[in-house]
C-alpha cells in the first residue's frame, strides 16, 4: 500500500470518528458549556432570582465586593483547609485498608463488601446520622468519650465553628475513604505477584516493601486518586451544609455560592462566587495534571 493511500485511510478514519464523536460534544457544550457561560455572563450584572433577563451590566463590581466580602475569604480558607487535610487523611486511611485487603485473608470478599458500606451511604444521610451521633445530648460520640476519659462533659460538636469543621472532616473522611482504598487496590493488584513473593523470600520487612517497592509502582494510581477526590472536596457542599446548619464560620465556597444565589436572590454576585470556585477548582486539576505527569515521565 501506497504512502498516499495510507494518508488518505487516514484521513478518513479521523474524519469518520469525529462524525461519530459530534453527537457527544454537542451534548456536552450544551449539557456544560451553555450554563458555565450563562454563569460567566452573569457575573458581570447585578441580576436578580426574580428578573434575570433586566440584569445591567457592573464590570468587575461584583469581583471587587467579593474579595472585599470577609466572609468569602473565610470560606476560601474553609475550602482549601478541608480538602487538604481530608484528602490526606483519606489517602492514608485508603492506603492502609487496600494494603490489608490485598493480602491473603479468611471471609476477604465480606470484607471488601463491609468496607464499601459507608461509600454506599448517600451523603445526606451519612450527614442526618453523624448529626445525631454528634448531639451533645443524646449523642453516642460524647457518651463513649466519657466513658473512656477523654471528656469531662458532653461537648456541642456542630455549634462552634472549629468543632464544626472537625465534625465534617470526620464524616467525609468515614464515607470516602472506602473509595480511596478501592482504587489503589485496584491499583495494588496490578502489581506482580511476582514482586511481593521475591520480597518475601529475601526477607524483607513490610516497612521497606511498601516504601522501596509498593509506594512507587502505585504513584500512577495515586495521582488519579487525588485528582479525584481533591476536585470533591473543593465543590464540598452537602455536608458543611447539613452539619454547619448555614453558618458562614465554616462555610465553604459552594456553600457561600449558594448563599447569594438561593437565600439572597444576588445572582449576579452568587455567579461571581460561582466562577471563582470554577477557576480555583481548574487550577488545581492543571496543576495537579502537570506535576502528576512530570513524577510519571520521570518514573518511566
Amino acid at each position: 500500500m501506497s504512502s498516499k493511500v495510507r494518508r488518505y485511510l487516514s484521513k478518513y478514519s479521523a474524519l469518520k470518528a469525529w462524525l461519530f464523536l459530534f453527537p457527544c460534544l454537542a451534548v456536552i457544550v450544551l449539557a456544560g458549556a451553555w450554563p458555565l457561560f450563562r454563569t460567566f455572563s452573569l457575573s458581570f450584572t447585578d441580576a436578580a432570582l426574580d428578573s434575570l433577563s433586566s440584569g445591567a451590566f457592573v464590570g468587575v463590581g461584583n469581583f471587587c465586593d467579593l474579595f472585599e466580602d470577609p466572609d468569602w475569604w473565610v470560606a476560601v480558607k474553609n475550602t482549601l483547609f478541608f480538602a487538604v487535610v481530608s484528602v490526606s487523611l483519606e489517602a492514608i486511611l485508603g492506603f492502609c485498608v487496600a494494603f490489608v485487603l490485598h493480602r491473603s485473608l479468611r471471609f476477604k470478599t465480606v470484607l471488601r463488601a463491609i468496607v464499601l458500606i459507608p461509600w454506599a451511604i448517600p451523603t445526606v444521610v451519612s450527614a442526618k446520622i453523624w448529626g445525631w451521633m454528634f448531639h451533645d445530648v443524646y449523642g453516642v460520640i460524647n457518651r463513649v468519650l466519657e466513658v473512656i476519659g477523654v471528656l469531662s462533659s458532653p461537648v456541642s460538636w456542630v455549634a462552634s465553628s472549629e468543632l464544626t469543621m472537625v465534625a465534617i472532616i470526620i464524616v467525609d473522611v468515614w464515607k470516602t475513604t472506602p473509595f480511596m482504598a478501592l482504587l489503589l487496590l485496584a491499583g495494588l493488584q496490578s502489581i506482580s505477584s511476582e514482586c511481593f513473593e521475591a520480597a518475601k523470600i529475601d526477607g524483607v520487612s513490610t516497612w521497606r516493601l511498601i516504601w522501596h517497592i509498593v509506594l512507587p509502582m502505585l504513584k500512577p494510581t495515586f495521582v488519579v486518586a487525588l485528582i479525584f477526590r481533591t476536585l470533591d472536596a473543593l465543590r464540598i457542599f452537602d455536608l458543611v451544609y447539613i452539619l454547619g446548619s448555614g453558618d458562614l464560620s465554616c462555610a465553604t465556597m459552594s456553600v457561600y455560592t449558594r448563599r447569594y444565589l438561593i437565600d439572597f436572590g444576588e445572582v449576579g454576585r452568587g455567579s461571581s462566587a460561582a466562577t471563582m470556585l470554577f477557576f480555583t477548582v481548574a487550577m488545581v486539576s492543571v496543576l495537579y495534571f502537570t506535576v502528576g505527569q512530570r513524577n510519571l515521565r520521570k518514573a518511566s
